[in-house]
């Protein structure tokens, strides 16, 4: 006897769709797409990213927010692309190719890392009012700084990444 296996086709999602749904409320392009993980998380941080601004004075609090907004809807259009070619193609056409593969170390720099958790406890500092976000935004140079600091010193030690 000859069992058949089946199949279960994931069902297509429509680009157009998870666009118009992002676009009305961040995030819920994401949720269509089934990242339902993503979708919370891009909600709270738009979320977080409005109540920050609703304060006012904070005009990059507000390009960042304009960049999140764009940038999640193309998100949601791409990820459902992609779902939609995953569907598309069936199991039955796919070609197995069996090679060694070397397998890398993980290579980074730790100073991004560390940069951003600076800047993640500066932010928190500043919502516990330990800080205020003028002396935050009157010194926001200095992060440029740093970074251009950081790409000189890789560059000189042989890193280039």
């Amino acid at each position: 006897m000859e069992d058949k296996i089946k199949i279960e086709k994931k069902p297509s999602k429509s680009p157009a769709l998870a666009g118009i749904l992002s676009a009305i409320f961040p995030g819920t392009g994401a949720l269509y797409n089934g990242n339902y993980l993503k979708g919370i998380l891009l909600i709270i941080i738009f979320a977080g990213l409005v109540s920050i601004q609703g304060r006012g004075g904070q005009p990059f609090v507000g390009l960042l927010l304009a960049g999140f907004y764009f940038f999640q809807i193309f998100e949601a259009i791409n990820e459902a692309k992609k779902i939609s070619t995953e569907a598309e193609t069936n199991s039955e056409n796919k070609i197995t190719v069996k090679a060694e593969v070397q397998v890398s170390r993980p290579s980074g720099s730790i100073s991004w890392g560390i940069i951003l958790i600076l800047l993640g406890g500066l932010f928190l500092l500043a919502n516990f009012e330990v800080i205020s976000y003028d002396s935050f935004i009157r010194f926001w140079p200095l992060f440029l700084v740093g970074i251009g600091l950081k790409l000189i010193i890789d560059h000189y030690s042989g890193k280039k990444s």
